[in-house]
């Protein structure tokens, strides 16, 4: 037998606790790894391994011996035999964009290309099968894997994409190729000015001459995307459960995720129907105005474990293989180009604390080191007048854990534990400042392709 991953959430540690709770499952003879004691010191009484496992109403309601175990069945209790497979809790992904994804797959799936010519033969695979006059979209290229790599331009895909419009990401979110036919839907010409915080490139040569088809950064990307027909629910609902159904064949069982609106709205629906089978937690933007984000808020209760609403998410800048990071000084190989900064230190300053103050987490997408020390900036301030949004209080969700039993709440606004994306290229002084800030960086490799 494979190994599997624990899908349930552990909530009691002794049999004692469990005895007024009868197990719908019973796992046995099993291998099984409960995540105690992987810290030093531990004091959580639960075996580091264990032979089985009692289940109720989604819950490990106890772990131990095959025989320990057993003394909970009842007669409505179902007995699993695990064949001494190993089992282990299921990964949690911190970081993702479940529908994003899930559309990649249903779209032209360019992960891994090595070159231009592979990304221009999987481009006329696909389009041997579009509808006329359909939009493609796709992406997931990355040209710094590629001979020379030199970023591909609208001239390299417009004679294979048959007069249908086309824009293709890169891997990182934060640059797009697009075709001509793109560009004239999206009223994209020679005089069309850089949006704010965004760029359209054009040949090196001639900084008035016409697009080259690439688009960097969302202001200017979406005056294309902007154009596309929006997926309906049923392409959204088929597009998650391709991500999700991926996710769980890697052992991942729960996520933090950063989808659009209408995504979540077609998450409460699988869940309504019993069909969601992936824990969710997800992030809303930073920019909605603060009165949509409580709505948003208000609309699903915090207390569920399997679908809730959590931080909000801003992006400060771009990404190093696109160059729309924004550093303090010019990129070494373009010394012109000092990244794309999204916001005004002040603005900034401004919506973060507005937002801390009405009870929401900020989690910021920054990658060069004056994006991160715009955010940290920001969390100075927004630590000034945050103020703690009421705690789940669903017993199950507070009482559960696994290695340890947390803390008590913190009451300071330390607690909304302001974080940030990826932090790849800090400034000497700010690293002391992610401390001092009361914030955590969730960071990457250099190698990676963050959004």
């Amino acid at each position: 037998m494979k190994p599997f991953t624990l899908t349930a959430t552990l909530l009691l540690t002794t049999l004692a606790q469990a005895q007024n709770t009868p197990p719908d499952a019973i796992y046995l003879h099993g291998n099984i790894l409960t995540g105690a004691h992987l810290r030093p010191n531990d004091p959580s009484p639960t075996p580091a391994k264990v032979q089985a496992l009692a289940i109720a109403k989604g819950k490990i309601v106890a772990a131990g011996t095959d025989a320990e175990i057993l003394k909970l069945k009842s007669s409505k209790t179902r007995i699993i035999d695990l064949h001494h497979a190993f089992a282990m809790p299921g990964f949690n992904d911190a970081h993702t964009h479940m529908a994003p994804a899930g559309r990649q797959q249903l779209s032209i799936n360019l992960d891994g290309v090595k070159s231009l010519a592979e990304m221009q033969q999987r481009i006329r695979v696909y389009v041997a099968k579009a509808k006329p006059g359909t939009w493609l979209e796709g992406g997931g290229w990355d040209h710094t894997l590629w001979p020379g790599a030199k970023l591909p331009t609208r001239e390299d895909i417009d004679p294979i994409t048959a007069g249908h419009p086309c824009i293709l990401e890169r891997v990182d979110g934060h640059i797009a190729l697009a075709n001509s036919a793109a560009l004239a839907v999206a009223g994209i010409t020679d005089e069309t000015p850089n949006p704010a915080g965004a760029k359209i490139d054009r040949p090196d040569r001639d900084p008035s001459g016409p697009p080259t088809g690439i688009l960097r950064e969302p202001a200017a990307t979406n005056l294309v995307f902007s154009k596309i027909p929006s997926p309906g629910p049923e392409e959204r609902t088929k597009a998650l459960n391709l991500a999700i159904n991926d996710a769980l064949a890697h052992g991942v069982t729960s996520v933090q995720d950063y989808s659009d609106w209408e995504d979540f709205l077609a998450l409460e629906e699988l869940e309504d129907a019993h069909q969601l089978h992936l824990r969710f937690a997800e992030w809303l933007p930073f920019d909605k105005p603060l009165e949509v984000l409580k709505e948003r808020r208000a609309s699903h209760s915090p207390d569920d474990p399997l679908l809730h609403l959590t931080m909000l998410k801003g992006f400060m800048d771009g990404s190093l293989g696109s160059r729309t990071a924004a550093l303090d000084e010019p990129y070494s190989d373009d010394l012109n180009n000092s990244g794309l900064p999204r916001y005004d230190q002040n603005k900034l300053t401004q919506l973060a604390s507005e937002r801390a103050a009405a009870g929401f987490q900020l989690g910021f997408h920054a990658i060069g080191d004056r994006a991160n020390a715009m955010a940290l900036n920001a969390f100075g301030a927004a630590d000034q007048v945050a103020t703690l949004a009421p705690l789940p209080a669903n017993p199950h969700t507070a009482d559960a854990h696994i290695v340890t039993t947390p803390p008590p709440p913190d009451p300071t606004p330390a607690a909304l534990r302001f974080r940030v994306e990826h932090a790849q290229v800090l400034l000497p002084e700010d690293f002391d400042r992610f401390s001092s800030e009361g914030s955590s960086p969730r960071c990457n490799p250099p190698t990676s392709s963050p959004t």
